[in-house]
């Protein structure tokens, strides 16, 4: 065929692919590719050792419609997850009464939520929207780019194996409409490239698999059948041995069981330990007795632990815990006089013991470590509310007794300048 390269091994053999043009630059080529382009060409490429600015432009390319795939995969991913949610949470049997069990909803009513929550059905739709558009992405380009594509006549070139380093090509396909053997030799003759090569399928075709290549993926799918076929085995067959555990998660640990087997570790085969003399709970160690049993060496505490600073702020803390734990027995004014006495008595309650008034002589010549020692541990028909207020409260209520009882026995002297015109 005159014009055209012959001596490529390729050119004399099989089906005519196309033809290509070797360039020396890259301004060659766009230059070139701009001809093509304006001769109608469609069904043509470029190919470059690196990116060529301007090279889309002088193709002719157009925007990809990737995005657009994109958008709406991503677009039905979204409404399927809200539509799947829907239809399992807030659907049932009854709604849709001739479908299969395995495809009705299950509306199950949760605490008085609603079935169908739009916030709470969020982060599925998220996800579904991602995958679906991915998907779309990694999927819609290689069916664009008609891939995977594992091999072209292009490869038999002995020329085209220099693009990945300093040359530049331009490859017409043969299934061009407009192509023509003999005009498009005489075409891409003139754009100032090299003589055109005749790109030929060769009869021996290397885009067939080669068998080294066959046999192992032969192998490699046979291989994959076994983990199956152990899995249905097993779940048909019986064994004394237990099942395969490959992630145990602390499930198979070795540990003693109660009442089983004795442990051979110590001496006496118990495999729980008694607690050594003198074990006290984390957080629970108090060398500090004043602060928490209102006892100095033994005697019942006359002052406040250094813990508590007693002010305006502390006392009504004292008020408001006397108000909850300690009003209903004693009264608010410490009278003892509250509810619970008021209703026992109008019950005539059997063996009911009346609350002591906190302002009686003996509850306050009682020093500060007797009443806290009090609310602690209870004290005669009293429970103790040790395990119900912490040990600062407990002080809290102490002092707000003690301002209690002062009130009830100050004199005018004992009364604010300010506050006295009030009280005449």
């Amino acid at each position: 065929m005159s014009g055209v390269k012959t001596d490529s091994p390729n050119a004399t053999a099989g089906r005519l692919e196309g033809l290509l043009v070797e360039f020396d630059s890259p301004t060659a080529l766009v230059a070139a590719a701009e001809q093509i382009r304006d001769a109608g060409y469609r069904r043509w490429d470029t190919h470059t050792p690196f990116p060529v600015h301007g090279i889309d432009e002088a193709m002719g390319i157009r925007p990809t419609r990737l995005p657009f795939i994109v958008f709406l995969l991503g677009f039905i991913g979204c409404i399927g997850g809200l539509v799947l949610q829907w239809w399992t949470n807030a659907t049932g049997a009854s709604d849709f009464p001739g479908l299969p069990t395995f495809l009705q909803g299950y509306n199950y009513l949760i605490s008085g939520k609603p079935e169908f929550s739009l916030p709470a059905n969020i982060p599925v739709i998220f996800e579904t929207t991602v995958l679906l558009a991915a998907f779309a992405a990694v999927f819609g380009m290689l069916a664009m780019n008609n891939l995977p594509k594992h091999h072209t006549a292009l490869f038999a070139s002995e020329r085209f194996r220099r693009v990945t380093t300093d040359r530049f090509f331009v490859y017409v396909d043969a299934a061009d409409a407009k192509f023509d053997e003999g005009q498009t030799t005489s075409f891409l003759g003139g754009l100032g490239g090299s003589q055109p090569e005749a790109i030929h399928d060769i009869a021996s075709s290397p885009s067939a698999l080669p068998g080294g290549l066959k046999v192992s993926t032969l192998i490699l799918i046979s291989l994959l059948f076994i983990p199956p076929l152990v899995i249905a085995r097993a779940r048909v067959a019986k064994s004394n041995e237990p099942r395969i555990h490959i992630i145990q998660d602390m499930d198979n640990q070795e540990r003693f069981k109660a009442q089983q087997a004795a442990s051979a570790f110590f001496a006496d085969g118990r495999a729980s330990r008694p607690q050594p003399e003198g074990t006290v709970a984390r957080g629970d160690l108090r060398f500090d007795t004043h602060y928490y049993e209102g006892k100095i060496g033994g005697e019942y505490a006359t002052t406040y632990p250094e813990q508590v600073t007693i002010n305006e702020q502390f006392i009504r803390r004292g008020q408001e815990r006397f108000n909850v734990y300690c009003a209903p027995c004693h009264g608010l004014g410490g009278a003892g006089n509250g509810t619970v006495n008021a209703t026992a008595l109008r019950l005539e309650t059997a063996g009911w013991i009346a609350p002591t008034s906190l302002h009686d002589q003996l509850a306050r010549s009682r020093p500060l470590g007797h009443i806290y020692n009090s609310i602690s541990n209870g004290i005669r028909s009293m429970p103790p509310y040790g395990d119900q207020i912490s040990p600062t409260d407990r002080w809290a209520i102490v002092s707000y007794i003690r301002a209690l009882q002062f009130s009830q026995q100050a004199d005018l002297d004992d009364v604010p300048p300010e506050v006295r015109p009030e009280l005449r």
